[in-house]
């Protein structure tokens, strides 16, 4: 069974929005540090942002700071990513990873991924 299960990728016009969502399927996980990656044709999977567990600690990559934020809403055990004022570079594959190793989810390399999902944005 996958422990995260992303929704709401899809394709939008250049300075549209849209909101991932990451649902944690197993209960344990819901407590680790969770982050979104995203992976475009021939590059390597790029760390968006991460958030813990109390939502106190969040941090951005320079290329979605001021237009991306993470949220998370633990009692629904989901992870959101709101994705607005889109480029045609942040077209990717859009991953949700969860793990208790910031050290390990920083280096793409945790122990819990979604399936992704596909944002294409159009210029």
């Amino acid at each position: 069974q996958v422990p995260l299960v992303e929704l709401g990728g899809g394709s939008v016009q250049a300075g549209g929005s849209l909101r991932l969502s990451c649902v944690v399927s197993e209960y344990n996980y819901s407590r680790y540090w969770m982050g979104g990656f995203r992976q475009a044709p021939g590059k390597c999977r790029e760390r968006v942002a991460q958030i813990n567990f109390g939502s106190s600690t969040k941090d951005y990559a320079d290329s979605v700071k001021g237009r991306f934020t993470i949220s998370r809403d633990n009692a629904n055990d989901t992870m959101y990513l709101q994705m607005n004022s889109l480029k045609p570079e942040d077209t990717a594959m859009y991953y949700c990873a969860a793990d208790d190793n910031l050290v390990k989810l920083l280096q793409a390399d945790a122990n819990y991924w979604g399936q992704g999902t596909q944002v294409t944005v159009s210029s």
